[in-house]
């Protein structure tokens, strides 16, 4: 009796829990100052703490044994002819309380915070068409520099001589190199750690996720070795409190831009030439057809091999995952869901336009 007493009590909180992130997501200063710039940043630290010195994903263990009791919890069901629903009912309304209270305050209200338009105070408008192909052909010509610098031979495809675990040690020395330029994103010790479901994250067509739970970043070790160091600056920018798909694009893109490891540079670019030509292919087909032949041969191969590693993993499932993913972003207030991604290439002209980065 005691037990149902207090389940409805949590689900009772969870609907006021509800009620009191609607009501905090109108006001995305005190989010800022009193959540991400405050409480955050203690929580952030304490979980690094407590989880970032261990080698294996805790997070993943805890999901793997939530699997395992939900599963033996349906099977119960099952089972069980008579069904007390309102016991049931109540139960997950309480177990949905907790997780609700936890993956907001370890990270979830990092949602609700101000944009980076305002944090690196840049302009939120609409770019032309001219300024996209513009500043496209700057970034392959910038991209073409890069690669050219590492294989010596336009036609050849880079090969990243370092290992995962030295990539990840120069993503860390990366973020060191930004805060240098943007002391925003200074958030004391990071680190990441390859998922243990990296094979399942492949099939879903995930390269990574951070653990609202634990606070962990988390990144699919199988990637292909050059689009790694920018997935993992993705992941880390998320670990510093960046929620929004694009702006950990964009955040990524910034630190990879400013390391001083040339793989890291080239990865930054090739992701950010890759938004920005499909954004080109979506509103003028005919110029991205022009654009490619501008592209090194080299360049062009790394991303079909990029491509051909993903579609090798397609399968029928992908779609409702990223289903799922998409109305969990709109669900916290991304109101363009899993499309938001391309928000990144307006965050790149924008900051082009300010004249804080020069290609």
């Amino acid at each position: 009796m005691q037990r149902i007493k207090t389940y409805k009590i949590l689900t009772l909180i969870l609907v006021m829990q509800w009620a009191f992130v609607q009501l905090i997501a109108q006001f995305p200063n005190v989010v800022e100052k009193y959540y991400a710039n405050g409480l955050y940043q203690y929580i952030s630290k304490l979980m690094q703490f407590l989880f970032g010195w261990i080698p294996f994903s805790v997070g993943d263990v805890l999901y793997g044994f939530v699997i395992i009791v939900l599963l033996f919890s349906a099977f119960k069901l099952i089972r069980n002819k008579k069904v007390n629903f309102k016991h049931t009912f109540f139960k997950i309304g309480a177990i949905a309380s907790v997780v609700f209270f936890v993956f907001h305050i370890n990270w979830g209200l990092n949602y609700l915070k101000p944009s980076l338009y305002k944090s690196l105070d840049l302009k939120q408008e609409a770019y032309t068409d001219k300024e996209l192909i513009d500043f496209t052909k700057l970034l392959i010509t910038k991209t073409n520099d890069i690669h050219f610098s590492i294989t010596k031979n336009d036609t050849v495809v880079v090969r990243n001589e370092f290992s995962k675990i030295q990539i990840q040690e120069n993503a860390y020395k990366a973020y060191k190199q930004l805060q240098q330029k943007h002391p925003q994103f200074t958030h004391g010790k990071i680190s990441i750690k390859h998922s243990l479901f990296s094979l399942p994250l492949t099939y879903m067509g995930f390269a990574g996720y951070l653990n609202p739970i634990t606070n962990e970043a988390q990144v699919n070790y199988l990637l292909p070795k050059n689009s790694y160091p920018a997935t993992v600056c993705h992941e880390l920018a998320h670990k510093i409190g960046i929620a929004s798909e694009s702006e950990a694009n964009f955040v990524g893109f910034l630190a990879a831009k400013n390391s001083k490891d040339v793989f890291f540079n080239y990865a930054g670019n090739t992701m950010a030439l890759r938004y920005c030509l499909a954004e080109i292919y979506r509103k003028q087909p005919n110029q991205f057809e022009l654009l490619l032949n501008e592209i090194n041969k080299g360049i062009l191969k790394d991303l079909q091999e990029s491509k051909a590693f993903w579609e090798s993993y397609q399968n029928w499932t992908e779609k409702y995952f990223k289903t799922f993913y998409d109305f969990f972003l709109k669900a916290n207030k991304q109101e363009e869901g899993i499309k938001g991604y391309n928000k990144m290439v307006s965050l790149l002209i924008s900051y082009y336009n300010s004249e804080k980065y020069l290609l």
